[in-house]
């Protein structure tokens, strides 16, 4: 048995937030096992912590393991300062992520082409994203998107990612990441049902995204 920490992460004033699997002690869990976990808990990514003094994770989604994702460094990086002590960056196989925390947020920062390949959809209106039923296009790593408010950097998003196993995203920040990094401005971002994302481009070419982290659940799963 492990202990499963279940998050959400960029949870925003409705609610929401994407659901995130943690497992602190990753050493309990053999390197075989950790795709057929992840694809058994179900969640767009499940974490795996080799080592909680510097900051060494490893990161899976549903259907394969990734090199960097936005919601599993924001998350892990608040329960490692809850329960393991803060650390200055997180270590996934993508590279060194600063991380810290300010105002109730956890920050992170990731370099835009760590991100996958996103495709980016504008929209013309928030209504028409809200009446999206797919991915436009049937594209299988694709935000669709609209300005809610272009002068305040706020905008509408969806994320579709079947490539990865992931039918519809709720919170992406590894898409947040890339579009602040394309647009080259700070956005606040609303995605899924109620999550929150802030990304804001950094002088050295990264870009830091924030938000809001919940506990949901504490239990043992089986390995």
């Amino acid at each position: 048995m492990a202990e499963l920490h279940v998050l959400r992460v960029f949870s925003g004033a409705g609610g929401g937030g994407n659901p995130l699997g943690v497992f602190l002690s990753g050493s309990e869990v053999p390197e075989a096992r950790r795709q057929a976990i992840a694809a058994d808990l179900g969640f767009a990514e499940t974490v795996f912590v080799d080592d909680a003094a510097h900051g060494g994770i490893r990161i899976y989604t549903p259907g394969a393991e990734v090199a960097f994702a936005g919601h599993p460094v924001v998350g892990t990086a608040w329960l490692l300062a809850r329960t393991r002590g803060e650390v200055e960056a997180l270590l996934p196989p993508a590279g060194r992520v600063p991380v810290r925390e300010a105002d109730g947020m956890t920050f992170a920062a990731g370099r835009p082409d760590w991100a996958p390949d996103w495709e980016f959809v504008e929209l013309a209106s928030p209504d028409e994203v809200e009446g999206l039923e797919g991915a436009p296009g049937g594209r299988d790593a694709v935000v669709a998107w609209a300005w809610i408010d272009e002068g305040e950097g706020i905008l509408r998003a969806r994320v579709f990612a079947a490539r990865y196993g992931i039918p519809e995203d709720e919170a992406t920040g590894s898409a947040a990441v890339a579009l602040a990094g394309r647009m080259r401005r700070t956005l606040d971002i609303r995605q899924g049902v109620g999550s929150e994302i802030v990304a804001k481009p950094l002088p050295d070419g990264m870009v830091e995204i924030g938000g809001r982290v919940e506990l949901d659940d504490v239990r043992e799963y089986a390995v």
